[in-house]
């Protein structure tokens, strides 16, 4: 008897502890609620945010989302809530309108989470145009009855052109040149003439460069005959008095876009002043003058640094301190893991390993809850990334048995959550791997016998290590971190303090 009262409790308490989530689906019309008279409806949102996210890994296969998250206002009327309706509408050349419900999954019984933040949720969706004026408007359901103030909320978002670091992975922009990196140079070579320098894009090889201030100062046109390859070319640009610091405007015209294509700007400066050549007997003379002098002083020097080298060598012969008295730098790394792992016995353990084996400054979502619903997690999740120099996308096998037997479902486990960031950060080394800027900062850790498929198989172009066969390797790939660092001091102390747990 005493075994089935255990597992009634047990059962109860997790149903307790089950936190609302959301179910998201379109909805066109008005909702069914508001054709019922409510005796009680529920207030309006606290905040409503707007962010964009790409999704897809391949280049010529993803799309730019919408991310679009929001926080319940805490009061009592939250017990009322059902869903949240999102509608978009679109001003551009074509007007456009869709709207999506939010269904929670669960009853709210409080006006916080149980761990003491607000209740934040998130919804990607919404296809984002380039350069369009977007209003979003969000409330809550059971909404208003007829001919009373429905409580909503609605911010305008604009989004950005080609140049923006997502926008500018579209086929549209591509095509428009956002890839295309003419690294502008210009100078001014005397009060007549700037000399501009840039690198050629190969979808065309006609390019207008404007000199300009408040007026234009000058303009040259530039055929390059060098097509299907990056080339570095030179054009001097005639240009009336007074054009140091005026801005340089490159015009390219691609096969593909036209006369439309995205225009670079420079700006003009100083050309770097040379010293006029010495006739040809002067530099014979001198040259014969300073060579033996130059051939002294390179002999002195080599010499100078054998005898410090062996001085040096002498004295760490004599001298010997402990590895444990060299203290590297700390390294940020951000630690990201699916919401099935279980966060008592894998991710603090992992954590622990982290900060007590490999001297590391964790950066964990679960630590900064607050944050995460002041910033939306898009945001938050953009500015760690940022800020450590490493990600960890921490894998686990033993997700279920081992998990469910040590931690069930206790105040603290990742279960409790009702997000699971995991997806976003993916969705940031997606568009990393794409850009090919930040791929260094990825690593994959795999335990208990797990390993990168599925949805995610993409992560297997980073670095993998399986803990703890692979610790001293993953330890040593955390030093690369600290630049400040020698080579010797990095491996005398991954000898010293890398150790399985």
């Amino acid at each position: 008897m005493l075994p089935v009262l255990l597992s009634l409790a047990a059962m109860c308490r997790s149903a307790l502890l089950r936190e609302p989530t959301i179910q998201c689906g379109s909805e066109r019309g008005p909702s069914p609620e508001w054709m019922v008279q409510h005796t009680l409806t529920p207030g309006d949102l606290r905040d409503l945010q707007v962010e964009l996210v790409k999704t897809g890994v391949a280049t010529e296969d993803f799309s730019i989302l919408m991310n679009i998250s929001w926080i319940l206002r805490a009061d009592a009327s939250i017990r009322l809530l059902k869903a949240t309706k999102i509608c978009v509408t679109g001003k551009s050349n074509m007007r456009s309108y869709s709207c999506v419900r939010c269904n929670y999954t669960e009853a709210f019984q409080s006006q916080t989470r149980p761990s003491g933040g607000k209740w934040t949720f998130f919804y990607v969706g919404f296809p984002v145009e380039l350069s369009t004026l977007y209003l979003i408007g969000a409330h809550n359901i059971p909404n208003a009855n007829m001919n009373e103030d429905s409580p909503s909320l609605s911010v305008n978002f604009t989004s950005p052109g080609c140049l923006n670091h997502v926008m500018k992975y579209k086929k549209q922009c591509i095509e428009a040149g956002s890839l295309w990196d003419p690294n502008i140079t210009a100078c001014k070579k005397n009060e007549k003439t700037v000399e501009v320098n840039f690198t050629t894009n190969p979808l065309g090889n006609t390019y207008t460069v404007l000199i300009r201030r408040t007026v234009l100062l000058g303009v040259s046109r530039v055929l390059e005959p060098h097509q299907n390859r990056l080339t570095r070319t030179s054009v001097a640009v005639p240009v009336e008095e007074g054009s140091e610091g005026a801005v340089v405007e490159l015009t390219p015209y691609l096969h593909t876009c036209g006369n439309d294509c995205i225009r670079r700007e420079g700006t003009v400066t100083l050309c770097s002043e040379t010293s006029a050549p010495f006739p040809p007997e002067n530099n014979r003379s001198i040259l014969g003058g300073w060579l033996p002098l130059l051939l002294v002083l390179v002999v002195a020097t080599w010499v100078l640094a054998i005898g410090i080298y062996l001085t040096r060598r002498r004295g760490r012969s004599k001298t010997s301190f402990p590895v444990t008295s060299m203290l590297l730098p700390l390294v940020k790394v951000l630690v990201v893991y699916p919401s099935e792992i279980c966060f008592h016995h894998t991710v603090c353990r992992f954590t622990d390993f982290l900060q007590n084996y490999c001297r590391s400054e964790v950066i964990l979502e679960k630590w900064q809850k607050k944050k995460i619903a002041e910033m939306g997690p898009v945001q938050w999740l953009t500015t760690q990334k940022q800020a450590a120099d490493k990600v960890v996308f921490l894998l686990s096998g033993d997700v279920h048995t081992l998990c469910d037997s040590a931690c069930g479902h206790s105040e603290g486990s990742a279960r409790e959550d009702s997000q699971d960031l995991f997806p976003l950060a993916f969705n940031l080394f997606c568009s990393d791997l794409s850009s090919q800027t930040h791929l260094h900062k990825y690593l994959v850790v795999c335990l208990g016998g797990a390993d990168v498929k599925g949805d995610y198989s993409a992560l297997s172009v980073c670095p993998k290590y399986r803990l703890m066969k692979d610790a001293a390797a993953f330890h040593t790939e955390l030093l690369k971190a600290t630049q400040n660092m020698s080579m010797r001091k990095r491996s005398q102390a991954c000898q010293g303090s890398c150790q399985p747990w």
